[in-house]
């Protein structure tokens, strides 16, 4: 007998009609799983087991407060133990159906076991968890094996299930896995219990909810801070020939030097402007790549405004139904090995009427673009109107639409038009337009095309210019979409690359055509998250009142302002250069280059660069104690300081004792010690690294005077 364990119910009933399907059997449905045919099937609920609490390893009680006496922990051996209700007891539905498989993994007439686990890192451990604890495999009377499913189409799961694989070749993928577990456990459990007890407020810390924060806050404080730039140019916008032609010149002033640009102006108008050159050529138009996860979302987003949990939550339905392939997916390409099956899927969309062919093109089928999953794309089962809601219905529309206009039988044609216009031989100004005269994909393709229609202009003609100057003024950034975040997650050094090679005056390559870097950031680890981990990561940080995500628009919340300094002023760097770091050293684990325990050893090394307490001098001093630690004595009231949320203050705030000390002054973090020295001695020592509004540095003490703290210069 084949013991066949799916990550989900769903799943499960999927690959039970795979199997009547294939061998015209029929399985019978029993208390948990289904049997028949020498297969039993069934299921988990994703995750039946999860990490041990600290306590677990300390012998702590679970429910006392917490504190730094654990703090660090660094299990020896990390253990698991069935999840857990909010009861903080073991789910009795979770103990059902792990004893379930238990019970059908350790029959005696099973010589198969078969991990069905969704096909990447999560659901490759999620069952290998259940299997271990089972027993199962103890005496090696068993095997074990691997059933990979691109999509869960009846046809795809038989095929599948004739060609499994032994669990052997997928250990590196487990490793992965079980070291990311880990490396997210160290970070979430240890610095959230710290940054709490420093701060006195739950502060959930991650290895990738951080930097995502982070990077939203910069954004956000960069365009808060933004002071434009004023500067003139010369415009020209006058009717040539029935229609108005701008022209704005290249050269920039100072908004003080208003008679340079006159000048300028006057210069230019005194002179003719002629049409010197006319280009006009046919080109093909290509269509956009087939989706990754985050491209759809991108699209879905900003065309329909839908949420990333929306939009994952409908793709992962309509996956689970046949209709699309394995979502979670980084790739928008397709594997060569796949022809045979997309040939499948255009002769059933061509059964509809739509015009498509197939292709064997580099920028459709190329394995150098592919990690684990191929892009998303409809599969040859198709849906009826009726059985999907509008929301399904607009998902799967996007995903086939952009799948019929990458394999479209008509091309797409575009007339492009260049105009190359002399101002006295001072100037050249170029206008670029656009007609589309084939259609081709456009017909089926979800996303706005505007013509950029030219003024008929010819070689030769003059054009009427009137140029002046005209204040403009530099635009701030702009805030995170769910576009542009995604962008930037996927690939967190692509600003700062392109920046150096500006720096080395070397064009970079067009965006447009070029994705090697991309997908050499996925490879290597780089990216922020990954497809299958992102959107849960972001809606967790939405949840905690870190951010906000409103009509396609991200914004910092307070608690993600408070989030970010509070760990600054700690010192947790948990910015995207170390979060890559720690992404790299598990693509090295997947690869076999480094251990499980090699990755894990990075991260108890950075969280335990947190948790030292060197000696410092006074001057340099940062360490702010933690949340309820005793200060000094209030020089108002006489009652206790203590450190508190946002700084040091009185205990006889309900009695209407105003005293307060800053932990945060002028870009300078107040250590406790120095706030002790300052009740206790009326001054602290001279402490460096304050910054002016000006942005100056300077050294300074602080000194009591009355009720308020003041800088001391003497």
């Amino acid at each position: 007998m084949t013991v066949i364990i799916a990550e989900k119910p769903s799943l499960a009933r999927n690959i039970v009609e795979g199997i009547q399907q294939m061998d015209k059997c029929s399985l019978q449905r029993k208390n948990g799983y289904f049997e028949g045919d020498g297969y039993l099937v069934t299921w988990a609920f994703g995750h039946l087991f999860s990490l041990c609490d600290i306590e677990d390893y300390t012998g702590g009680d679970p429910k006392a407060r917490w504190t730094l006496d654990n703090l660090p922990c660094f299990p020896d051996q990390f253990r698991f133990k069935l999840k857990l209700g909010a009861d903080k007891k073991v789910d009795p539905g979770v103990e059902k159906q792990f004893m379930t498989i238990k019970y059908l993994c350790c029959r005696d007439d099973v010589d198969r076991i078969v991990n069905a686990g969704d096909s990447d890192r999560e659901g490759e451990i999620i069952i290998r968890l259940c299997v271990m604890n089972t027993g199962a495999l103890a005496d090696g009377k068993r095997s074990f094996m691997r059933l990979w499913l691109p999509d869960q189409t009846p046809e795809t799961i038989g095929k599948a299930i004739r060609e499994m694989k032994s669990e052997d070749e997928y250990q590196n993928l487990a490793d992965e896995g079980f070291a990311r577990t880990y490396i997210d456990w160290l970070y979430g459990v240890n610095l959230t219990r710290y940054a709490t007890l420093k701060t006195g407020m739950l502060l959930r810390v991650g290895r990738v909810i951080v930097p995502i924060v982070r990077a939203i806050y910069d954004r956000d404080i960069a365009i808060r801070n933004f002071v434009p730039d004023i500067y003139l140019a010369a415009v020209s916008k006058e009717i040539t020939k029935g229609e108005e032609i701008e022209l704005v010149s290249k050269v920039k002033f100072e908004k003080d030097q208003k008679a340079q640009a006159e000048a300028l102006c006057a210069k230019y108008n005194a002179s003719q402007a002629i049409v010197i050159s006319k280009k006009t050529k046919k080109e093909t138009v290509n269509p956009g790549k087939l989706f990754s996860l985050s491209k759809l979302q991108n699209v879905l987003s900003k065309k329909y405004k839908m949420s990333m949990a929306d939009s994952l939550a409908i793709v992962q339905k309509l996956y689970e139904e046949g209709y699309l392939t394995y979502p979670r997916t980084n790739s928008e390409y397709l594997a060569t090995n796949e022809k045979d099956k997309v040939k499948k899927i255009i002769n059933a969309i061509k059964g509809l009427g739509y015009p498509v062919v197939f292709k064997d093109k580099k920028t459709i089928f190329d394995d150098s673009k592919i990690e684990s999953h191929s892009a998303l794309t409809p599969t040859y089962k198709i849906p009826k109107k009726e059985r999907l809601t509008e929301k399904e219905m607009l998902v799967y529309q996007t995903v086939f639409r952009r799948f019929v206009s990458v394999f479209c039988e008509e091309e797409c044609l575009a007339q492009k038009t260049e105009i190359v216009i002399d101002v006295g031989g001072y100037e050249q100004f170029t206008l670029k337009g656009v007609i589309i005269i084939q259609k081709g994909f456009l017909r089926f393709d979800d996303s706005e095309r505007k013509d950029k229609i030219l003024p008929p202009l010819e070689e030769g003609d003059l054009v009427n210019i009137n140029f002046h100057p005209v204040e403009k003024q530099t635009s701030p950034p702009k805030h995170y979409t769910v576009e542009t975040l995604n962008n930037y997650l996927k690939n967190p050094f692509r600003e700062d690359k392109a920046a150096a090679a500006e720096r080395a005056a070397q064009a970079p390559e067009s965006d447009a055509e070029n994705d090697e870097e991309d997908y050499k950031a996925i490879f290597e680890g780089l990216e922020l998250g990954t497809e299958a981990t992102r959107t849960g990561i972001i809606e967790n940080a939405i949840r905690s009142g870190y951010i906000s995500l409103k009509k396609d628009t991200y914004n910092i919340l307070p608690g993600g302002e408070y989030l970010i300094e509070q760990l600054m002023q700690m010192k947790v760097s948990m910015d995207k250069y170390k979060t890559s770091e720690l992404g790299q050293a598990l693509k090295k684990v997947y690869r076999g280059d480094i251990t499980i325990n090699d990755s894990v050893a990075l991260a108890c090394n950075e969280i335990s660069s947190v948790f030292e307490h060197k000696d410092q001098a006074l001057e340099t001093d940062t360490d702010t104690g933690f949340y309820g630690d005793l200060v000094g004595k209030c020089p108002l009231c006489g009652k206790d300081v203590i450190k508190g949320r946002y700084g040091y203050g009185c205990v006889g705030y309900k009695e209407g004792c105003k005293f307060r000390m800053g932990s945060f002054i002028c870009k300078r973090t107040i250590s406790i010690s120095n706030a002790r020295k300052i009740l206790s001695e009326g001054v602290s020592s001279e402490i460096q690294g304050f910054v002016s509004k000006n942005g100056k540095p300077f050294n300074a003490r602080l000194k009591l005077d009355g009720d308020k703290v003041v800088f001391d210069f003497s």
